[in-house]
């Protein structure tokens, strides 16, 4: 996508920016091309096409700091352009912790942005009749309306079609240079039906893939339909503690926490429950959170972050001890420590069970085996979350089970605890992530958790 007219405007712009008086200089180019194909009860409901393309430069100049942003690409605009970011760099105030990353910390294996082998060729060759006819064939309400079902009608189908593909560029006054693409086809489906008595249920099912042939399409209307139809009939649980089980399409909720408490941003500024956590054992010993980042083929995974910093596949909290902060060069050098990373890319929980309860591989019907009684979590209904002590309250949808057993549905029941005491009572970690998934968390288990209704 990106084409050399581009990347050689990318290089003008560095070139140019220390011709006025720029010390360093960091261009990021991105191109990004999406296509939509929405339906609703199995006709053509929408199409939309969205094209994105932008530079973006980040400016040092006589210890100065500032990034902007343009997306016209002709060199007399951005020249304009660039003589009047450099005078507004030069009126803010120094800051001397601004700096591009230390070379040898700079990615240096992302030359053709296809190393990962996340582009998929096909994705040329689909044009608006092809993308039409899968978003339509994925439909199942036609046949579903005239089959007619026992227990419930079936009101709606809304589906979305999309593939898009993304190309970035990353270049620097000191050498860099790095590229990533990528494809991702994505289709996901909600469905709402009706029981006897008049109360309308929703589910919904998605799937992607960075390569066209592996889009599971066929499977998710079907899926969508068998969530939203077991939803009806929903009972009163008592409150009280818990074995709470968490779906692995859900279960990420719980992960995107401790990430963020890890974060350079929350650290620095104190609102973080994990501060000061480096080195030290806050969770299970066998728990183990890490980076799989450079996995090729795997959704998300990246070889550099935003400054082109090189990534890693490291543990990010390695048998219950913290092992990564996440500090680029600028909130690194405010808190006098090295850097890392920008963020977690593709962050991995790896299966594990108490000790006692046999093999460490389960998935979600071997870990309800596994528990009990208690309740299956399939999603989270807003709530609270203090990042600072790390308490939270969620409410919870899902269904009651017992020895193993889906019992009934249950709805608006509240989970309320705290993030470490939470994450201690952990009970087991599947081995069922979705690959569709960038955040690959499967199914997990705590006990000793607070629900009330």
């Amino acid at each position: 996508m990106i084409t050399p007219e581009e990347i050689a405007l990318a290089h003008h712009a560095i070139d140019h920016s220390l011709a006025l008086g720029a010390q360093k200089v960091r261009v990021t180019l991105n191109k990004s091309l999406m296509e939509l194909v929405g339906t609703l009860d199995g006709q053509i409901d929408k199409v939309s096409h969205c094209l994105d393309r932008s530079l973006t430069i980040a400016l040092f100049v006589e210890g100065r700091y500032g990034s902007f942003s343009i997306n016209r690409m002709e060199e007399a605009v951005l020249d304009a352009f660039l003589e009047r970011a450099v005078d507004t760099v030069r009126m803010l105030a120094p800051d001397a912790c601004r700096d591009l990353p230390a070379p040898a910390r700079k990615a240096a294996d992302a030359v053709t942005g296809d190393e990962l082998g996340l582009y998929d060729p096909a994705y040329a060759r689909l044009d608006i009749p092809r993308r039409r006819e899968m978003a339509l064939n994925a439909s199942l309400f036609a046949a579903r309306k005239a089959a007619g079902e026992s227990d419930f009608t079936l009101l709606s189908e809304e589906g979305e079609y999309s593939d898009s593909v993304f190309d970035l560029v990353v270049i620097d006054s000191e050498g860099l240079f790095c590229r990533h693409r990528e494809t991702s086809f994505e289709y996901g489906v909600e469905m709402t039906v009706e029981d006897a008595a008049g109360n309308r249920y929703s589910g919904y099912w998605w799937d992607a893939a960075p390569f066209l042939k592996d889009l599971q399409i066929g499977t998710c209307c079907a899926t969508a339909l068998e969530r939203a139809a077991a939803q009806i009939g929903p009972q009163p649980h008592p409150g009280g503690s818990c074995i709470l089980v968490v779906q692995s399409e859900c279960a990420s909720k719980l992960v995107t926490p401790l990430l963020n408490a890890l974060g350079g941003y929350a650290l620095q500024q104190k609102n973080s429950f994990l501060d000061g956590s480096l080195g030290k054992r806050l969770f299970p010993e066998r728990f183990t959170l890490t980076e799989a980042c450079r996995t090729p083929g795997q959704t998300g995974s990246r070889l550099f972050d935003s400054e082109g910093v090189a990534t890693q596949e490291t543990p990010i909290i390695e048998d219950g001890v913290v092992r990564r902060y996440f500090l680029n060069t600028y909130i690194a050098a405010k808190l006098g420590m090295e850097p890392t990373v920008e963020d977690a890319i593709c962050p991995a929980i790896l299966p594990w069970i108490v000790p006692g309860h046999g093999p460490v591989r389960r998935n979600q019907a071997e870990i309800l085996r596994l528990c009990g009684e208690g309740i299956l979590v399939t999603g989270f209904n807003g709530g609270n979350f203090n990042s600072s002590t790390g308490d939270f309250s969620y409410g919870i949808e899902g269904f009651a089970f017992k020895d193993g057993k889906i019992l009934h549905p249950v709805r608006e029941m509240l989970v309320t605890g705290n993030f470490l005491t939470l994450w201690n009572n952990l009970l087991a970690a599947g081995d069922d992530a979705r690959p569709c998934s960038a955040r690959q968390i499967p199914t997990l288990a705590f006990h000793h958790v607070d629900i009330s209704s």
